[in-house]
């Protein structure tokens, strides 16, 4: 899935005549978006919170568990770019429907899930969902206001996100505890279901219009620019996911923090999160490259950090609090440095950067658990500290060049 983002970036729409001849802006509709994606990246991130009371319970190690997180994210990279081409005769308020009732679906199959396939399979419908409405979330807003408020309708929906990534880690380690990981996955499905009966209730009908094919991401991914920012992506998404996806065990093992600290210490990681959109929003602003390279140098920090003094639970709870604050100024500046390189075809460029931060979840897991199986937790986090510093070195080297947008 696609980290938050609270800079706001222009962009054409998909279809001008919708957002033209609306007249009053549909904010329930767009507000529903909003109730969707934090439903869907609460889910997402889940795993990462309950890996070892999950992993326990269904006698695999912390490793396999960890790929249920890998399994959502190959199924969203195939399905960002696609989805939206396979359903382009459908009305769009119906394929959203769809993807609510697979967040639904998944949450509740992994609550019930008594085996690590049973529980892939759940993760798999979810990455068809998650990929599917992000694709196409942004399309959506484009046609539910004016042009010009379009901004404003982006920066709502992804509200969703920031939210849930200061929520879903700290509540789902907390209800995890408290009641057993399956309740946090019922509460996240009745999280759905409430998005879904929202999103009922107020997205319009809204005919299939075109859409891009195969053909013009190909187009896209020609781009120099293009290229190097996806291959940035890449490096940063991997590690962190390497990384993230077992900070629970690290903070048990190393810091030797009890569950409740452990809740705090994510609460700040999300927090961290939250006021990193809004430091990334506004460096990509005044300097792209500098937001753009900065924010995977703190990830690297960090993880150094943690490696190194991790055993201080003092520095290991700033040093997750500031990871947070790095990665969530992340989405910000790729989103900002894609559209800019690709103006004429904004959402192949969206496509292609969700497509690829999901290959990059899903690489980064499975290394990362491989890593935690053969050499123990701080490998995932030495990795993680080695792929963000090269992304950061890449920004400098070959980022974009103009600190103007």
């Amino acid at each position: 899935m696609i980290e938050p983002a609270t800079g706001v970036i222009d962009a054409p729409l998909l279809n001008p005549s919708d957002a033209d001849e609306r007249a009053q802006p549909a904010w329930g509709a767009v507000v529903s978006l909003t109730f969707g994606v934090f439903g869907l990246v609460t889910a997402e991130f889940l795993p990462a919170s309950l890996l070892t009371p999950l992993a326990r319970d269904l006698g695999i190690t912390e490793g396999a568990a960890g790929q249920a997180v890998t399994a959502t994210a190959i199924v969203g990279a195939i399905a960002a770019p696609t989805m939206a081409i396979i359903t382009k005769r459908l009305d769009r308020r119906l394929v959203m429907w769809g993807f609510s009732v697979l967040l639904i679906l998944s949450n509740i199959l992994a609550a019930f899930a008594t085996s690590l396939p049973v529980l892939l399979v759940a993760r798999v419908l979810l990455g068809i969902g998650l990929g599917g409405f992000w694709a196409m979330s942004a399309a959506m807003a484009m046609r539910l206001v004016p042009m010009r408020l379009v901004p404003r309708a982006m920066s709502i929906i992804l509200t969703g996100v920031s939210v849930a990534t200061v929520c879903a880690a700290p509540i789902g380690a907390y209800v995890g505890d408290m009641w057993g990981w399956r309740t946090a996955f019922m509460i996240a499905a009745v999280v759905g279901a409430l998005a879904l009966l929202v999103q009922i209730a107020t997205l319009p009908k809204l005919p299939p219009d075109g859409v891009a094919g195969f053909r013009t991401l190909l187009d896209v991914l020609k781009r120099p620019m293009i290229k190097v920012a996806l291959v940035v992506v890449l490096l940063i998404a991997s590690g962190h996911f390497a990384g993230f996806t077992y900070v629970r065990p690290f903070l048990e093992k190393v810091p030797v923090l009890g569950i409740q600290t452990i809740s705090l210490v994510l609460l700040a990681y999300g927090v961290g999160g939250f006021f990193g959109n809004l430091a990334g929003g506004f460096m990509a602003e005044r300097n792209l490259k500098a937001a753009v390279a900065l924010a995977p140098l703190l990830i690297a920090v960090s993880a150094v950090l943690l490696l190194t003094f991790g055993a201080s639970p003092a520095i290991a709870a700033m040093a997750v609090a500031a990871w947070g604050f790095a990665f969530g100024a992340v989405p910000v500046g790729l989103q900002t440095w894609l559209i800019r390189e690709a103006p004429d075809q904004a959402e192949s460029a969206g496509g292609l950067m969700v497509a690829t931060f999901q290959v990059a979840i899903a690489l980064g897991a499975v290394f990362g658990g491989l890593l935690v199986d053969h050499a123990g937790v701080a490998s995932a986090f030495a990795y993680c500290g080695a792929a963000t510093l090269l992304a950061a070195l890449t920004v400098f080297a070959l980022g974009p060049k103009r600190t103007d947008i």
